[in-house]
């Protein structure tokens, strides 16, 4: 079973049958991912996860993060920064555009 591919769904406000069409399945087979112990192959499951934009690790239950693991390039940072980079993964997309907006605005003026 794909622990949390119904909730992704809700969230999204999908039904079953589009979620189907999106990625060339039936719906019966989306009904079974979800409640039937049933696992879709690798092909399919990586298509679920680019449509919400999620890793697989997170469909499955393996992991909490529930947006797409993106490779990120250490540095050292203060708590103050470190702090603010926390806040800002908890973001909707929207509100990260929001302040990339305001981070450029303020880039501009110097």
């Amino acid at each position: 079973m794909v622990k949390n591919l119904r909730n992704l769904r809700l969230q999204k406000g999908i039904s079953q049958q589009q979620l189907a069409e999106i990625i060339g399945v039936t719906q019966q087979s989306i009904y079974k991912y979800e409640t039937q112990n049933v696992e879709p192959d690798l092909i399919i499951l990586t298509a679920i996860a680019d449509y919400f934009a999620t890793s697989v690790d997170y469909l499955i239950g393996h992991s909490e993060i529930n947006h797409k693991i993106e490779s990120v390039t250490p540095f050292d940072l203060n708590n103050d920064e470190a702090d603010l980079i926390n806040s800002y993964r908890t973001l909707t997309k929207e509100e990260k555009d929001s302040l990339h907006l305001i981070i450029k605005n303020y880039n501009t003026k110097k």
